[in-house]
């Protein structure tokens, strides 16, 4: 094969700044480059590899994703030249900004690889990061902070813009992660027909294993093991956030972390004399769309796409579940990684463990970028193992947005050429939902719920259901405390009641 036209990785960095001094505190910029700079010289030949870089992709922060998160100290108007000339990476003439999701740092691998088979692209870094817990430490105490700059200049946006979330969908308050992922969550226990209690202790079970991880991570933000019990138990400390999520079941966004990784070809990084042994080829790899909305989805606790994207990465790497020595499953919460593990056909207690990291509850979830970790863990693991597989799975949106990678330091045997999405995208599409009622009226069944809970307790209730004619649709429960509090201890699953719609609002009230 023409080595110009294998692409491989060959950099990788990653930083936790644990710094309470706010007047030392790293922006969120200074943090990226520093991620960037310890990849460019995990290369072995830092200068020469940033003087290379012709493509810089600076993952999405989430203080442009969310209005939860946007930040009052100023924002770049460039992120990825505001990297670029920080790293000093003059030559870097391809500067890309994605749209936000988990995904996107898998994804820009598979089309970066791509761009490299094709020559439009020599070396590349992705990179990413945030510094959420500084923000919020500064608004807390009133300290400001001057992370503002415009460098003025153009910019490409890779990956999709379209929200998450329906009109239908964000009148009745589900147009957060925090809320979609419980209703998600409570769908798969209605599936399994488990008590409260029994999914709360099973999914603090999963997530014990991946605070086990994170305790011998010294980047992890969270380095204490916390039991099964710990993260079940609802108390002071460890709230609901929406039922039946405790904080300890929630992905941590108040951190300070960066990552980044250096992509290459085989020619091109012999040119540059990167060593053999920082190669890493990406054996496998797919990406695919759930439907886009939860409302249109025809179950609540499965997604074909990840299916779809395991069996297309494996087929492509010719290896399957068993041949992969690490796993980093996306963890924002325990949905995701109970349903990945249906998809993938894993056991949660698997013996090779699920994350690398510690996932994002506990090793930190920084925003959109976690992947990024993710990656530049595993390529730490296969280069440690020669010959050795690691698998990465991504997610963005609501169990949405789907990528997997699979990787190794042992090189590939044939072009890569991952199958184009559109080929399979189709199984997808086709699986429809059932039809929405829009402004329902009559009986109707809760499908899945959840109760979100502010600092004094349940203040909203949201849950999908059908009518007596099959049709879908989404309410709120009546703005009643001791109803809200008792939908968290008694199961609400399958309750009957009636439908009522006004000025948009539905409102379901059980009998």
């Amino acid at each position: 094969m023409d080595e110009s036209k294998i692409p491989i990785l060959v950099g990788c960095g990653q930083v936790t700044d644990m710094q309470e001094d706010l007047s030392s505190a790293s922006s969120p910029m200074d943090l990226i480059a520093q991620a960037g700079k310890q990849a460019a010289f995990d290369t072995g030949n830092g200068d020469r590899l940033i003087s290379d870089l012709d493509t810089v992709v600076v993952i999405r922060s989430f203080s442009d994703t969310s209005w939860r998160f946007v930040c009052p100290f100023g924002k770049y108007s460039n992120p990825p030249l505001s990297l670029a000339k920080r790293l000093q990476a003059h030559n870097a003439t391809q500067l890309v900004y994605t749209y936000s999701g988990g995904n996107m740092p898998q994804w820009c691998v598979n089309r970066i690889f791509e761009k490299i088979t094709k020559g439009e692209i020599r070396t590349a870094m992705i990179a990413g990061g945030e510094a959420l817990g500084t923000q919020k430490s500064a608004q807390r105490q009133g300290v400001h902070l001057d992370w503002d700059e415009d460098l003025g200049g153009r910019f490409e946006q890779w990956g999709v813009s379209n929200r998450a979330w329906s009109d239908m969908e964000d009148r009745h308050g589900m147009s957060s992660a925090i809320c979609a992922y419980p209703l998600i969550e409570n769908g798969i226990r209605g599936n399994l027909k488990r008590s409260i209690g029994m999914h709360s202790l099973e999914m603090g079970k999963i997530f014990s294993r991946f605070s086990d991880v994170a305790s011998k991570n010294p980047l992890a933000d969270r380095q204490k093991i916390f039991t099964a019990e710990q993260i079940s138990k609802v108390d002071v400390n460890n709230p609901y956030i929406g039922f039946p999520y405790t904080k300890l079941m929630n992905a941590n966004a108040y951190i300070n972390q960066s990552a980044a990784i250096v992509l290459t070809s085989v020619a091109n990084a012999k040119f540059l004399g990167i060593p053999n042994e920082k190669w890493v080829y990406l054996h496998g790899c797919a990406d695919a769309t759930d439907h886009w909305y939860l409302s249109d989805r025809k179950n609540f606790h499965s997604s074909p796409a990840i299916s779809i994207v395991a069996r297309e990465s494996f087929e492509m790497a010719k290896c399957s579940i068993d041949d992969i020595d690490f796993l980093d499953l996306y963890s924002c919460f325990p949905s995701a990684v109970e349903i990945a593990c249906n998809e993938i056909g894993l056991s949660a207690d698997d013996r090779r463990g699920l994350t690398v990291t510690g996932g994002l509850p506990y090793f930190g979830g920084p925003g959109n970028n976690y992947v990024t970790h993710s990656i530049a863990e595993i390529m730490n693991r296969v280069r440690s193992k020669p010959g050795s597989k690691g698998l990465v799975t991504a997610n963005g949106n609501f169990i949405t947005k789907h990528s997997a990678g699979i990787y190794s330091t042992e090189p590939t045997d044939r072009p890569f050429c991952p199958k184009k999405p559109n080929l399979y995208q189709s199984e997808i599409d086709l699986d429809q939902g059932p039809r929405i009622s829009e402004f329902p009226v009559g009986r109707g069944q809760v499908e899945t719920y959840t109760v979100m809970h502010g600092r004094d307790g349940p203040v909203l209730g949201v849950l999908y259901g059908r009518l007596n004619n099959g049709s879908r649709f989404i309410a709120n429960a009546p703005n009643d405390s001791n109803l809200l509090a008792e939908m968290t201890n008694r199961d609400y699953l399958d309750i009957i009641g009636r439908v009522s719609s006004s000025d948009g609002k539905n409102l379901f009230t059980p009998d």
